[in-house]
């Protein structure tokens, strides 16, 4: 779950080198939900627009916080 989590330095791993998601305040909170991340850095890679899996565990992480 911390991929998605920003970190002392204020960055999330997802979204890996882009300054624009890390940075920008129109953008850096908006989290994407990718195919698959980068099993060292935790970047999100793949399609953005396939869900599917990614989606099923934020949802199940979400419930189990309520």
């Amino acid at each position: 779950t911390r991929t998605f989590l920003r970190g002392p330095d204020g960055r999330r791993p997802v979204f890996g080198g882009i300054e624009k998601f890390q940075r920008d305040p129109h953008w850096r909170d908006l989290i994407l939900f990718h195919e698959y991340f980068h099993g060292d850095e935790g970047a999100g890679i793949g399609a953005s627009h396939q869900t599917g899996w990614t989606g099923v565990v934020a949802k199940l992480l979400q419930q189990s916080g309520e």
